[in-house]
């Protein structure tokens, strides 16, 4: 018998409820059902029935079910999240009560400051009221988290041995720590579900939209977001961290920087993170930092260069070392010896023409 249910926020319950009496349970996934979020008349009997009809044909989209230990380390990890944020809310409504009287400093939630402090402080009765109460609860708070974390390292310790491999392989990577891993581990789930790393990219919602048209490229766009929140948040978080440590991912982010913005940046680079996070625990292998070749600069070499000299008397072959980038042409090299022969300056001979004589006049005698 197979169990056809829509995912929800509370399906699990409904799936511990039939999982011992179903040979399968399909969780279809609604966003890929717009037959049924379309339609324009929309009962339960209906969509019971559209679902039916696409189950006979096999047509129903899936959505992916993790298993109870999964569900168990989420539940865990994101319950983590939730104290941290609420850490993080309480200390900077104490650092603005406080910064409307000068009164913030550094080290105010260190052992050496606190409510010793506070009253060297001269807030109003209602500031020193509230302040008091956010320091309780900030405290609740911490040590609420103190005891999640031995809560999660004790199911840690109980993990299988796949897992705890899983575990290991991640923590080789630099930015990836004790929390990354655990949200890296039980939001992704079971990996191998994913066909490439653009799928595992699509899942974590950070990947770009697509707009296309015909031949027309598409645009920039924003990545979608969709997926775990918390995963993107994580990803993005340790490659601030990975950046600011390692000269290879540093020196991809100042080249993306200066495209598309640091904000674009950061994300490309969380993108690729997440991508060599994938290719680890796919291949088995840990983080390898690949040393990048570098050429060495090509040595200069000597060619003979033949250089005429403008006399017909002499010439000359001169050794000169050219590199082979420059394409400059030697130049004639000047003449070393030049023998001229001077010769004497011969007067030009004038040829005067010969004026004609007049003949003497003749006498006539009578």
């Amino acid at each position: 018998m197979k169990v056809l249910g829509n995912v929800k926020a509370s399906y699990p319950w409904f799936v511990e409820l039939v999982e011992p009496m179903a040979d399968e349970v399909i969780l279809a996934n609604p966003k890929k059902l717009r037959v049924i979020a379309e339609s324009t008349k929309k009962t339960d009997r209906l969509d019971a029935q559209i679902l039916a009809e696409f189950l006979v044909l096999d047509m129903i989209p899936r959505a992916y079910q993790p298993t109870p230990r999964q569900r168990q380390h989420r539940a865990l990890v994101r319950h983590r999240q939730y104290l941290q944020g609420r850490i993080t809310s309480v200390r900077s409504k104490i650092r603005h009560i406080l910064s409307n009287y000068n009164a913030d400093r550094k080290d105010l939630f260190s052992a050496k400051c606190g409510p010793a402090y506070f009253k060297e402080v001269p807030l109003s009765d209602a500031d020193r009221f509230v302040i008091k109460q956010l320091w309780a609860l900030w405290q609740e708070f911490v040590a609420q988290r103190e005891a999640l974390t031995k809560k999660i390292k004790a199911f840690v310790a109980k993990a299988p041995q796949r897992e705890a491999e899983d575990r290991a392989l991640l923590k080789t990577a630099p930015g990836v720590g004790f929390v990354t891993a655990e949200v890296v581990l039980s939001e992704l789930g079971d990996y191998s579900r994913f066909r490439n790393s653009k799928a595992v990219s699509a899942y974590a919602g950070l990947a770009p939209a697509v707009r296309q048209s015909g031949d027309k490229r598409s645009k920039d766009m924003r990545i979608t977001k969709e997926g775990s929140g918390l995963l993107r948040w994580a990803l993005v978080e340790s490659a601030w961290r990975l950046v600011g440590t390692s000269p290879k991912w540093s020196a991809m982010y100042a080249r993306l920087k200066q495209r598309k913005g640091s904000k674009r940046a950061i994300v490309a680079v969380a993108r690729k993170l997440l991508c060599v996070l994938y290719a680890m625990l796919r291949t088995r292998t840990p983080y390898k930092i690949v040393a990048t070749e570098t050429k060495a600069p090509q040595k200069t070499r000597k060619r003979l260069v033949l250089v005429r000299t403008s006399t017909a008397e002499q010439t000359t072959t001169t050794e000169t070392a050219t590199a082979r980038t420059t394409r400059k042409r030697s130049a004639k090299a000047p003449v070393v010896e030049q023998t001229t022969t001077t010769q004497a300056a011969v007067p030009r001979v004038t040829r005067r023409r010969s004026s004609r004589t007049l003949a003497p006049k003749q006498t006539t005698t009578a």
